[in-house]
């Protein structure tokens, strides 16, 4: 969750007013409708996070696409149109968030940031939920683009529309959890539900492909059946919870989307240039036309959550981005390599799982320290990677937290591609 206090409205006492006993003025005219409060517009776009990000990431793209591999052009030609609309849905959004946060300050969904907590900015109202806008314009993009793509006949239109239902579920879900603040154990299952509409629908394989050395003892393949459905179900709790958990500072939850999203782009493009297979091409497309919408949208409310964040993004942007993450890996065939990206979240869920279970006390925010004075952070003893981070490595600020953060989400990433490289041809 982010790092804010959730803003309690005051209910009415319902004690009448005493009765006035001097008389006013016939001729007195009624007072009118008290004029309402002027709206403080949020803090613009910050473009230098977006940028630092966006341009390395289409140098890397563009090569990838035009030089790097050798993909069919119509194969391609699907990629850039879907890249396209994802462009168009990136404006869509950034122009959107300013609009939503007046509706959702004015139902007092806002909060106040922690962890500026005895500053100025500690005492500013900051709108909450606007994962809500991501959620909505990421659906109208991966939508148009199935009207664009999909034939009424495709083998992929199926679990397309159940993807996309499990990800509006999920997007319900996580604002139905904004609103009403459920308590952790509903959480948990929360996206077990919201995956049903993937389950019921996917026609795929069952089966694991066994790793060489130990084909000799259980064959090259078996076939899980209902376990593998099982496992499925049980990686779209896990991303979606451990995006969720791993928080509690501006951009990191944003941040650590973007990036794992990234490495599953440029994954799938490394996967789809180096197979001859129509199938399997097809299966590493299919991820990436959910991915590139994912990373459009979330660049421009990274643009507003970036310290000082003017936007929070709620539980609805992480359950969304968790389960998207999820969908991906589970319809491109690639929940192993997942994993791996997700290895800082893996880290933290085993970091705070006695917390989580309860065998060791666990606070409401489990957010470091703050220091007004000094406008810096101080890890505590519990047990989340923020604040082990800071515990290692010392006091900082927040956003040179978060940036540290993000780096050793990319580090993780490079070594699953190093991974990859190392054990082709001998671990598969």
């Amino acid at each position: 969750m982010a790092a804010r206090k959730r803003a309690v409205q005051k209910e009415p006492t319902g004690a009448s007013e005493p009765t006035r006993t001097i008389s006013e003025p016939k001729n007195k005219t009624k007072p009118g409708p008290k004029p309402k409060p002027e709206e403080q517009p949020i803090a613009p776009a910050k473009w230098t996070p977006v940028l630092a990000i966006f341009v390395p990431l289409l140098l890397l793209y563009c090569y990838g696409i035009f030089y790097g591999y050798k993909i069919e052009s119509e194969l391609k030609n699907s990629i850039l149109i879907n890249a396209g609309l994802s462009f168009v849905g990136f404006w869509v959004t950034r122009s959107m968030i300013p609009v939503a946060s007046k509706f959702v300050s004015r139902r007092n969904l806002f909060g106040y940031d922690i962890n500026k907590k005895g500053t100025p900015l500690g005492s500013v109202k900051v709108p909450e939920s606007l994962g809500i806008v991501v959620g909505i314009v990421f659906l109208v993009v991966a939508i148009l683009f199935q009207y664009s793509n999909f034939k009424a006949d495709s083998i992929w239109l199926v679990e397309y529309n159940a993807a996309l239902a499990s990800i509006c579920f999920m997007i319900l879900l996580g604002f139905v959890d904004d609103v009403l603040d459920v308590p952790w154990r509903v959480k948990l299952v929360l996206p077990s539900v919201a995956a049903l509409p993937l389950l019921m629908a996917y026609a795929g394989h069952t089966t694991i492909v066994i790793p060489k050395p130990l084909v000799q003892y259980f064959g090259k393949s078996i076939d899980l059946g209902w376990v593998y459905k099982l496992y499925m179900g049980l990686l779209a709790v896990f991303c979606t919870n451990s995006v969720n958990i791993h928080a509690g500072i501006n951009g990191l939850e944003v941040g650590q989307t973007i990036v794992i999203a990234c490495a599953i782009l440029v994954h799938n493009i490394m996967q789809i240039g180096g197979s001859k297979d129509p199938e399997y091409q097809q299966a590493h497309a299919f991820s990436i036309y959910l991915v590139q919408p994912l990373i459009a949208t979330s660049l421009a409310l990274f643009s507003f959550n970036w310290y000082p964040s003017s936007a929070f993004v709620g539980d609805t942007y992480t359950y969304f981005a968790g389960m998207t993450m999820a969908v991906v890996g589970i319809l491109g065939h690639f929940s192993e390599t997942l994993l791996i990206f997700f290895a800082p979240q893996v880290l933290n869920f085993l970091t705070s799982l006695p917390q989580l279970a309860g065998i060791v006390y666990c606070p409401r925010h489990r957010l470091p320290r703050f220091d007004p004075q000094s406008g810096l952070l101080t890890g505590t003893k519990d047990g989340t990677l923020v604040n082990i981070f800071l515990r290692l490595f010392g006091r900082r600020s927040e956003s040179s937290l978060c940036i540290g953060l993000l780096s050793f989400q990319a580090i993780c990433c490079c070594f699953c591609f190093f991974l990859r490289w190392i054990l082709t041809g001998w671990y598969k």
